[in-house]
């Protein structure tokens, strides 16, 4: 139990993803977010905390809480959305008043994101983004304004 030797940090855990899927290793996001997710059930409220304890994993035992991390904490909160960033390749961009989703993918354990009132430029879109096998559909539920999605397959 330290607070900087070997502790989870979710919101590092975060930003560990966003570069993973900078390099298009989006089957190691997956795990990452897995992980998050997993240790997420086991909290109040399924709220990630600043830090918990990183002990080897034991079959159906949640994450040992550190003692004094905050719960709620900012940078934690923002954790959920930026692993589904990293994992549908999220980029918004507004000289365009495009979203493009590049090499999205969700993992095994996540059939389907909605993302609602994304806004660019003035204009809002709702999109889905399901999983189907190692793919993924986009299906666009509302807009407003002129805005356009698209799924870029990068190699």
């Amino acid at each position: 139990m330290s607070y900087h030797n070997g502790s989870v940090w979710p919101h590092d855990n975060a930003l560990i993803a966003l570069g993973l899927a900078r390099y298009g290793l989006k089957r190691s996001v997956g795990k990452v977010a897995k992980g998050l997710f997993d240790a997420a059930t086991y909290m109040d409220l399924r709220r990630l905390p600043e830090l918990f304890c990183g002990f080897q994993r034991e079959r159906r035992r949640g994450p040992t809480l550190y003692p004094v991390a905050c719960a709620p904490q900012a940078w934690a909160s923002a954790t959920p959305f930026s692993l589904i960033e990293a994992m549908l390749g999220l980029e918004f961009r507004p000289q365009s008043n495009e979203i493009h989703l590049r090499s999205p993918q969700l993992p095994e354990f996540l059939d389907d994101v909605i993302l609602r009132n994304l806004a660019v430029g003035g204009s809002t879109m709702d999109l889905k983004v399901r999983r189907h096998g190692d793919g993924v559909s986009l299906d666009v539920l509302e807009s407003h304004g002129k805005i356009q999605a698209s799924v870029i397959l990068s190699a």
